[in-house]
């Protein structure tokens, strides 16, 4: 299906309308996964053109997504990575764990954005960041669209080196992503360290269901009874 290239227009608004100057687009992957890190991307890229075939990270082919994920990098201004771990997210649920890694993403930048455009419809990381949200983002915002190829490419890198250690797991395919190896592995060894063990597929799992985690922070207890976002797979 044809689509239409990322653009600067955003950025270009934020500017006319806020007098920003440097503006950091921030991404999330992996916060629909059994098992791994959410991790989020902060990318920098001013108002130059992109690299040729950039769009949404699930718009590329896996050999491609690599490729353009190591001009990016290159290309961009500045770019960091930040994760919140399994752990972490059993602990404080969903929408405070991506607020964290956003937080860990943009400090890890070597300038302070003055503005932050957000890919989707909910606001998870609030002050004190000037915040705009723009739904389908990573497709329309070029400096959205770089940091999902970034932060895509080097989560599923991550998972691939834990496949390695557990490989009937699957995490190379699937990372860390429902799938029907992953269920099987998870059926016959339970789940390993790196899975969220407050997620509801353990529900499903009857032999391991003793280990599942009820979310004790009142942090995000409060956050999720708001309603902002409910996201446990």
């Amino acid at each position: 299906m044809p689509y239409e290239p990322p653009t600067h227009t955003v950025e270009r608004s934020i500017r006319a309308t806020t007098g920003a100057r440097i503006i950091a687009g921030v991404d999330e992957v992996g916060r629909g996964a059994w098992a791994g890190p959410v991790t989020v991307c902060a990318a920098v890229t001013g108002l130059r053109r992109p690299p040729a075939g950039l769009t949404d990270s699930k718009l590329i082919t896996p050999k491609r997504r690599t490729e353009l994920a190591g001009q990016l990098e290159e290309w961009v201004t500045a770019h960091a990575l930040g994760h919140a771990s399994p752990e972490e997210i059993d602990g404080m649920g969903m929408t405070a764990a991506l607020r964290l890694a956003a937080e860990r993403a943009l400090e890890g930048l070597p300038v302070r954005p003055d503005a932050v455009i957000l890919d989707g419809k909910h606001d998870y990381l609030g002050e004190p960041w000037q915040v705009r949200t723009v739904i389908k983002g990573d497709r329309s915002c070029v400096v959205v669209a770089a940091a999902s190829v970034i932060a895509k490419v080097r989560r599923d890198a991550m998972m691939a080196e834990l496949g390695e250690e557990y490989a009937a797991f699957d995490f190379a395919a699937n990372a860390g992503y429902p799938s029907p190896a992953h269920k099987a592995a998870l059926e016959q060894w339970g789940p390993t360290p790196h899975h969220r063990l407050s997620w509801s597929y353990l529900d499903a799992l009857p032999q391991w269901r003793h280990l599942k985690k009820v979310r004790i922070s009142a942090e995000a207890a409060a956050l999720e009874s708001g309603g902002q976002l409910g996201f446990d797979f």
